[in-house]
């Protein structure tokens, strides 16, 4: 089964220097039918006005994976790490047991464009940890690139969760294809371009543009194909 979740009907908020879109119930936006899926809980598309940003402020217990589109982010946190995390790099803060940390657009004239994930993690009282990882755009083109998973294998940022991050760069007429396990679940968030979305079998093909998300459920894997050049994060979630 597939279940579409389209762009224009993720929450949204505009604070002046933040726009923001909630894929699911998020701070002031809240939905009860879209508290999540899985173990993924929060995919938060923000755009974010140069030199502004998130002070500093804390967290508990939530693995949160940043992945940068445009521009650059600031980060320092409570556990003495500072860092810029740039398109093609990978962040990983494991909140755990309590961080403080701020994100800010370091530039005084490029804006910033990023998705930050959060997914809850296997238990609570986690030390808190950090780690960056960086995978070249130009790389690993039209491939599912593991970017994110509990063991950190592939150079992937080691999640506390039964969960995969794939990211594919897509370039236009490429297509890409990943199986699933029984019992596993998939979703789908197409951070730019368009791509089209299909199971396998004689199931119909679903077309998703920038914004749009995709949960399935009982399927044995997915194609991906780009109708335009595109970048898609896969979740692969027990």
């Amino acid at each position: 089964m597939i279940t579409i979740r389209k762009s224009e009907d993720r929450g949204h908020a505009n604070h002046g220097w933040l726009e923001a879109r909630h894929t699911f119930s998020f701070a002031d936006y809240l939905d009860p039918a879209h508290m999540g899926f899985r173990t993924l809980r929060v995919i938060n598309e923000d755009r974010v006005a140069p030199g502004k940003g998130f002070g500093t402020h804390g967290h508990r217990d939530m693995e949160i994976v940043t992945v940068v589109l445009e521009g650059a982010v600031e980060h320092r946190d409570s556990m003495g790490n500072r860092g810029r995390i740039r398109p093609g790099e990978v962040q990983r803060m494991s909140a755990g047991t309590g961080v403080m940390h701020s994100e800010t657009n370091g530039s005084s004239s490029v804006p910033l464009h990023l998705l930050q994930i959060w997914i809850v993690p296997e238990r609570a009282g986690i030390e808190p940890g950090y780690e960056q990882a960086e995978f070249p755009h130009d790389a690993r083109r039209n491939e599912l690139v593991l970017v994110a998973s509990r063991d950190g294998r592939e150079g992937s940022v080691t999640i506390h969760q039964d969960a995969e991050l794939r990211v594919a760069r897509l370039d236009a007429g490429k297509r890409v294809e990943q199986a699933l396990r029984p019992g596993r679940h998939a979703w789908v968030q197409v951070a730019s371009g368009r791509v089209r979305l299909s199971a396998g079998g004689d199931g119909p093909a679903h077309e998703l543009a920038a914004g749009d998300g995709a949960a399935l459920s009982g399927e044995r894997g997915l194609a991906l194909e780009a109708l335009e050049d595109a970048e898609v994060l896969l979740f692969d979630l027990a």
